[in-house]
């Protein structure tokens, strides 16, 4: 079974996995948000794998005029708790991605998309 279906069939894991995410993705939005100046004429933000959007809150809460559209699978989409300007919206991103004018992958060594648990 892909990795990403079983961590849906399992609601402890899930919790956990999505824990680990969201305080890596603290630490390095923290630094980019310090050193990148690029969001200025970004309208619409979109964040594939985002989890619960804390990625997201923190960049929108800095930069106000962004619309930000959280994209992750139905089962965590379903515990992301509402958050100002930003969208959750539920999808698989090897079949398709919202658009925006600017799409954020966070990409780690963390997922192997093609690890298998047997």
């Amino acid at each position: 079974m892909p990795v990403f279906d079983y961590i849906g069939t399992d609601p402890r894991f899930n919790m956990l996995f999505n824990a680990g995410m969201r305080g890596h993705s603290s630490v390095i939005v923290n630094n980019l948000l310090r050193v990148y100046g690029g969001f200025d004429d970004v309208e619409v933000l979109v964040d594939v794998g985002g989890n619960d959007g804390a990625t997201l809150q923190m960049i929108t809460s800095r930069h106000t005029h962004i619309k930000g559209i959280n994209y992750d699978l139905p089962h965590v989409i379903t515990g992301a708790k509402p958050l100002p300007g930003v969208k959750h919206v539920h999808g698989n991103m090897f079949e398709t991605v919202p658009s925006g004018d600017a799409v954020f992958l966070k990409v780690r060594t963390s997922h192997p998309f093609w690890l298998n648990i047997r």
